[in-house]
């Protein structure tokens, strides 16, 4: 049985298949490399920024999406996707610009919804708005190709996700990686978005310069008390053309062991709500970026360690929060469990279901 909840399984829940993300570069930048904040970035953030880079190849986003659909497309039976707008901060520059893009992904096939990937310093109102109509747009192209996804929740409509990096709710380890913003500044951002019925993915970092593990277990109960739908772990790996690679390379910033780490992410997994989705455990490198910790590059292994520390201290997610007494049935799949258990395993999804409703 799975003790925490996946983003798998979630999407299981809710479209009764499994869904492919796509991400997607559109040409945006950040205030914390243009100039408006500084040139310089992030500690952890190199340059390029994550994602793929295919908007400086000069693929359009038409383009990518059907470079990832001639990927993804043959061995991805539902055709269901989530549009993924990963590179920099997704919502900074003219509003038009923000228009542009939603309009395209709003038409692409298959999609039942969108992840945008942004700073809270690059929301406002009228961005937010124009967010929120995406779910509207989404639905409509959705009707009109025929497409009506159906999960154990019953009729599925789309979502909208803002990926929100906050990486730690300490003002003062803020300043110091050069962020650029304060945490009451995600704290408003996550609160109007969730009025307008979008989910907050926040992205948290351990092992951040000058933090301890109590500083990481602060942030994950601060987030905690927050409307916030999902949470993203990282580890702090040391990249290649990064202020934190200098930072290491004289001794002045040592990466966490993976033991620590395993047991700062098992600690809190177990404070978060069960209904908050984990889309990941841990973060992974570019490639030929990584130059410590060895063992970041190991996602399997350390998502084992994190499952193992679990299990050896009798941990879950929600059991120092809302789900006290045992492990929810609901965080499993159902082809994980015997055949014996599957019926209670769906009276618990669709008591969840009720629940979410409910709420």
């Amino acid at each position: 049985m799975n003790r925490y909840y996946q983003l798998s399984s979630y999407w299981r829940h809710r479209y009764g298949a499994r869904i492919q993300k796509i991400p997607l570069d559109a040409g945006f930048t950040c205030p914390n490399r243009d100039g408006t904040l500084s040139h310089s970035g992030c500690v952890f953030c190199n340059p390029g920024g994550s994602g793929s880079g295919l908007a400086r190849k000069g693929l359009t986003l038409p383009e990518q999406w059907a470079h990832w659909q001639g990927i993804y497309g043959p061995r991805h039976k539902s055709g269901l996707y989530i549009a993924y707008l990963q590179s920099f901060s997704n919502t900074y520059g003219p509003l038009e610009k923000l228009e542009g893009v939603l309009s395209q992904i709003e038409g692409f096939t298959g999609v039942v919804g969108a992840g945008i990937g942004t700073r809270p310093d690059c929301l406002d109102e009228q961005r937010l708005d124009r967010i929120a109509r995406s779910i509207g747009r989404i639905d409509a192209a959705l009707a009109a190709s025929g497409i009506q996804p159906q999960g154990i929740c019953g009729k599925a409509g789309a979502e909208v996700w803002l990926e929100l990096g906050l990486q730690s709710s300490s003002d003062a380890t803020l300043r110091r990686i050069n962020r650029g913003h304060d945490f009451a500044c995600f704290v408003k951002a996550v609160h109007m978005a969730h009025e307008r019925g979008l989910k907050v993915c926040a992205h948290l970092i351990a092992g951040l310069p000058g933090e301890t593990g109590a500083d990481f277990a602060r942030t994950v109960a601060d987030v905690a008390a927050l409307p916030v739908a999902g949470v993203k772990f990282h580890g702090l790996y040391v990249a290649e053309h990064t202020a934190v690679a200098a930072m290491w390379r004289s001794g002045e910033y040592r990466p966490m062991e993976m033991e620590e780490y395993a047991q700062a992410v098992a600690s809190g997994l177990a404070v978060l709500p069960a209904g908050v989705v984990i889309h990941r455990l841990t973060g992974d490198a570019a490639e030929g970026e990584l130059l410590a910790p060895a063992w970041s590059a190991d996602k399997r292994g350390v998502i084992a360690r994190i499952e193992a520390v679990m299990q050896q201290n009798g941990l879950w997610q929600g059991c120092r929060a809302d789900a006290p007494h045992s492990t929810p049935l609901w965080f499993s799949q159902q082809h994980m469990l015997p055949a014996a258990m599957h019926d209670r395993w769906r009276r618990s999804v669709e008591e969840h279901c009720r629940g979410n409703a409910a709420g």
